[in-house]
């Protein structure tokens, strides 16, 4: 009797491995996807901040476009349509906004530079802007716009200059 027992208990841990092991290989996987769903998340997360955000870089260059594209003084230079751009780059694309950010007094402060060109051949012109942030609000307002006219007659339109 003991040595059929002995048998079935040998037998009955040998059985126990198997489940062991795809136990192990399961909750492997559980980590795995937990990890996955982490990092998915963060670049979601990384990505509406950037796109969406009322201070981001991106949101201030499309908002202070839109500015310069209502300014009759800019449509009377530049003509209609007016597009903006960033900085060029080698391969010709045209899709850096030159930004800096810095703290002054506390505050944080942004300042952005891009180009405008419409309809009218050989008139472009350099947006210069400048954003402080609302220490009550935590928005963004902006302190100055201008536009260089970057051809003869040189000069600058100012949009707005909240300084």
């Amino acid at each position: 009797m003991t040595e059929l027992s002995s048998r079935f208990q040998s037998e009955g841990s040998t059985a126990q491995i198997p489940q062991m092991k795809e136990a192990g290989r399961d909750f492997t996987y559980l980590i795995v996807v937990v990890v996955g769903i982490g990092i998915t998340g963060g670049l979601f997360y990384v990505i509406f901040k950037e796109l969406f955000s009322s201070s981001s870089p991106s949101k201030i260059y499309g908002d202070a476009l839109e500015k310069c594209r209502a300014h009759p003084e800019v449509i009377g230079v530049f003509g209609e349509p007016i597009k903006g751009y960033g900085e060029s780059t080698r391969r010709g694309r045209r899709q850096l906004v030159s930004h800096t950010e810095y703290i002054k007094d506390g505050l944080k402060y942004m300042r952005l530079k891009f180009y405008i060109e419409g309809s009218e051949k050989g008139k472009q012109g350099t947006v210069h802007l400048e954003v402080k942030e609302n220490p009550e609000s935590g928005k963004y307002e902006y302190r100055y716009i201008f536009v260089d006219i970057d051809v003869y007659p040189r000069r600058t339109i100012i949009i707005e200059d909240n300084r």
